[in-house]
């Protein structure tokens, strides 16, 4: 595969900001004033070409290899979509067995824990970011607004951000060919320089969801609608979609405790 000679890392300036919104869901509550000291993070998620020249010169194996796979979601007309726990699924193939990362070297890397992730982010001379700092980088400089370019979903007609366009999970615009991520860097940088902080993959901070709280986006519904304790995941996916998931914004947050084919993350310094 082709690797990319260095990870790419912006300067985000210090700064004081509302964290959270009292306008969508009980877990992004309440707003509070938050501090940020200046810190670096990667401009784009970590992408396949990244993780796999990690996985060469550290012989690193994830932890959905160690555990013969992981969840991947397939498109259908369940009323959640249809996940499953696919025998032989990791980051190397990312659909299941069968599938390859050919083509796929700039998009982000999938199916990887916290671990992996933290792993990765000491090989690349970083760490993660804490969610208050990714929160803060996702707002590129903007003060309360619901969206990460302002306070309208659609600029011009359109979502600028790899989200579902359509009914979910009945009805996409582009198809239901996977994968549905889309390479890094195929949407606008927000004032910061970042790009991709909204959809194409949740991304992993080092915050831990200490207790359950609000509901489940990205596991099945049957596993009760709650979030389990888990690293706090930021930024929604390509699964958010406005009637199902409103979480393609800066206050948005989640928590995992598997991986699964829509998470990936970015490292911070």
């Amino acid at each position: 595969m082709e690797a990319l000679s260095s990870i790419q890392r912006r300067n985000v300036p210090a700064g004081t900001f509302l964290m959270g919104s009292e306008r969508f869901y009980d877990e992004e509550r309440p707003v509070r004033q938050v501090e940020v000291a200046a810190f670096r993070i990667d401009r784009a998620p970590v992408t396949n070409a990244e993780f796999d020249r990690f996985c060469a010169e550290t012989g690193h194996v994830t932890c959905a290899e160690r555990a013969g796979g992981g969840l991947v979601f397939r498109p259908g007309v369940q009323p959640d979509g249809n996940w499953v726990f696919s025998e032989g699924a990791s980051w190397r193939h990312p659909a299941g067995p069968g599938s390859s990362l050919d083509g796929l070297e700039r998009h982000p890397v999938v199916l990887v824990s916290a671990r992996d992730a933290a792993a990765f982010a000491a090989w690349s001379g970083g760490r993660l970011p804490t969610e208050a700092e990714w929160e803060w980088a996702a707002r590129g400089g903007l003060v309360s607004f619901d969206y990460a370019w302002g306070d309208e979903l659609r600029v011009e007609g359109s979502i600028p951000a790899n989200v579902w366009n359509g009914a979910f999970p009945f009805e996409r615009e582009g198809g239901f060919d996977l994968p549905l991520t889309t390479p890094v860097g195929s949407f606008p940088d927000n004032g910061f320089g970042l790009s991709d902080m909204i959809g194409n993959v949740w991304e992993i901070t080092a915050d831990i969801a200490a207790s359950p709280s609000g509901g489940c986006c990205h596991e099945p519904q049957e596993r009760g609608g709650q979030l389990a304790a888990g690293n706090i995941i930021k930024g929604g996916s390509h699964l958010c979609a406005e009637n199902h998931c409103r979480r393609y914004r800066p206050a948005a947050r989640q928590s995992m405790n598997e991986p699964t084919s829509h998470i990936g993350f970015r490292c911070a310094a």
